[in-house]
């Protein structure tokens, strides 16, 4: 199989992220199936040609803009346990950070949390960006949680994408907001 080349690998003390590879189609499609999908337009309605095409826009979206969506692993294996890291697709007004847990027993250990903050450090210490948004559904409680563990704080007053469903934006920290996260 081909791989995108040169991407990242991050790494943080528990797990590595990386660029989304053609063995992870798998678990992405057991996700999009899953009750877990329903805040990012997955469920167990959802037919394999969708989850099929969400994925190529996951790929694609590192090609056209040179950057996105890492999956993330425990360094110790390499099954994929969600996914996060930046991304602002076309419609979308405000860079984001975004996020998805795939593994339904990886809830609750801190990893999205982990990926989440190591994926925001990468946007603003490599990408150069000087702010990002969280888009996250007003029913999604896990998410919001996360984003606000993140120091994301909601704005009301922020656009929100053209063609998604209703959502709330948190505003992360600026950069020089994220101090903590530079160790």
């Amino acid at each position: 199989m081909i791989q995108l080349s040169p991407t990242p690998v991050l790494t943080t003390q528990r797990l590595t992220l990386r660029a989304p590879v053609a063995s992870d189609w798998p678990h992405w499609r057991a996700f999009m199936a899953s009750d877990r999908a329903e805040f990012v337009g997955g469920g167990p309605e959802v037919k394999a040609s969708q989850s099929w095409r969400a994925f190529g826009h996951v790929i694609g979206h590192w090609v056209l803009r040179g950057w996105g969506m890492f999956v993330f692993t425990r360094r110790d294996e390499d099954r994929p346990l969600g996914m996060t890291g930046p991304w602002f697709p076309e419609g979308w007004p405000e860079r984001e950070i975004g996020w998805s847990l795939w593994d339904e027993t990886a809830q609750g250990k801190g990893y999205a949390f982990e990926a989440a903050q190591a994926a925001r450090k990468h946007a603003y210490d490599v990408l150069g960006w000087n702010g990002a948004v969280s888009y996250v559904a007003p029913d999604n409680s896990r998410s919001i949680a996360l984003a606000e563990r993140l120091g994301a704080e909601r704005d009301d007053s922020a656009a929100t994408p053209e063609f998604d469903a209703p959502c709330l934006v948190y505003r992360h920290p600026s950069p020089a907001g994220c101090q903590g996260d530079r160790a």
